[in-house]
């Protein structure tokens, strides 16, 4: 019998949450395997099976926090595989769910009982049909079947109650509250921002920039950027070359204060904050400075995808000199991002949003974007913070000058 214990993950993490059984207790499963998904204080890792044999699993719930060392479940190497024959019959076990009159299909031919309304809404046939002769408004319906399923009766409940809409698996005039405990990566995020509130000097400072420049290249090269890079020209690659940059030129923007001393760092590591369902991580990009256009664009769907899918590691997640945050994304016009400590300067990104600027006494619709620095006056001082932020905007706003950080026309007459 082999036992399977957690593994350690980080030097101070002494404690981690079971999120989920990925096999069942008694299932036969080979070696590598992934058993189970481990949620630590910075990131969700998986436990794999080190051995073929039948899985007994340990008395851990999912939810569940366990300690660095605990048995998590247990392999018996000895046992013999199942044949075919023995996992089919085991197959042939599992309850069939009952179906409901109103969600069989109208049409015997039909084999699927949830019909498209939307790109990622499905209904069953009958409510689909009163969808589409009622004309319903779909954000007024609350889907109550499986995998956010329209019923029926949702669409009657939504036709009997215009204007009304109750919040999803409640109903109308609910007083019902869900408690529900913290995970580590919350209690995490929950500590850092108040450490960071209360432990720096944080002041915000803002501009804008013209994103002109930026859209005419995206539109003009994205198609040939993807074919010979394979990957998408996003805003990203712009604004972390022009921040590798601007912190070169203004070093104390990307330095810390480690005790009674100031840390300057010769090389940009770059955190990008990314939101997951569980909560926000900030993976890093090392090396910025040294990085192309498409390397930069290559690693961000890179974290991205591992935020997404929970495949984070603790390296991922360690160091970083500078973050950026993009609320844009989320339609957020101007915010005060928070310093990911021990960093001192973080930026924020928000929505391009056209407006009226006044160009050469001259009214003039532009695509504009407001920047927003946050950073740490212990460290740095306002002319640093100002000339930063203001470096950033001249460099996104003439981006030949990423290429060699200066103005092309004035290297050429050498002023």
């Amino acid at each position: 019998m082999i036992e399977i214990k957690v593994p350690t993950v980080g030097e101070s993490i002494s404690e981690v949450t079971l999120l989920k059984w990925l096999k069942k207790d008694g299932e036969y499963v080979n070696r590598d395997e992934v058993i189970a998904e481990l949620e630590s204080e910075k990131a969700t890792f998986e436990v794999n099976a080190e051995q073929s044999g039948v899985l007994k699993l340990g008395p851990v719930k999912e939810g569940d926090s366990i300690k660095i060392g605990d048995l998590l479940a247990s392999i018996d190497d000895k046992a013999s595989k199942p044949t075919e024959k023995a996992i089919v019959e085991e197959k042939s076990k599992t309850p069939v769910k009952e179906i409901k009159k109103e969600d069989e299909p109208i049409k015997k031919e039909a084999t699927d009982s949830a019909i498209p309304v939307s790109a990622d809404i499905k209904a069953s046939p009958v409510a689909s049909a009163i969808i589409a002769d009622k004309k319903v408004d779909l954000k007024t319906v609350v889907a109550s079947g499986t995998a956010g399923k329209i019923l029926k009766d949702d669409v009657l409940a939504a036709l009997s109650n215009p204007g009304k809409k109750a919040f999803a698996g409640s109903e109308l005039f609910s007083r019902n509250s869900r408690p529900e405990k913290m995970s580590n990566l919350r209690k995490t995020i929950s500590r850092r921002l108040v450490e960071a509130k209360n432990t720096t000097a944080m002041l915000t400072t803002f501009n804008e920039v013209d994103m002109s420049s930026i859209i005419e290249i995206r539109t003009k090269y994205k198609d040939k950027f993807k074919e010979i890079h394979g990957v998408g020209l996003g805003f990203m690659s712009f604004f972390s070359k022009a921040c590798a940059v601007a912190l070169a030129e203004w070093p104390s923007v990307n330095a810390f204060i480690e005790g009674d001393q100031i840390v300057y760092h010769d090389y940009a590591d770059i955190s990008i904050a990314v939101s997951t369902p569980r909560g926000l991580t900030v993976p890093v990009m090392r090396n910025v400075e040294s990085l192309s256009m498409a390397d930069i664009e290559k690693k961000v769907v890179e974290l991205a995808a591992k935020a997404k899918d929970s495949k984070l590691t603790t390296e991922d997640l360690t160091g970083g000199t500078f973050t950026i945050t993009n609320g844009g994304v989320f339609g957020s016009l101007m915010s005060t991002p928070i310093i990911n400590i021990p960093q001192s300067a973080i930026l924020g990104m928000h929505k391009i949003q056209e407006r009226p600027m006044a160009i050469n006494g001259q009214v003039v619709i532009k695509p504009m974007m407001y920047l927003a620095l946050s950073y740490d006056h212990r460290v740095i001082d306002g002319r640093e913070s100002v000339g930063f932020l203001v470096r950033v905007k001249e460099l996104l706003e003439n981006p030949a000058q990423l290429l060699i950080g200066k103005d092309p026309v004035k290297t050429l007459l050498e002023l």
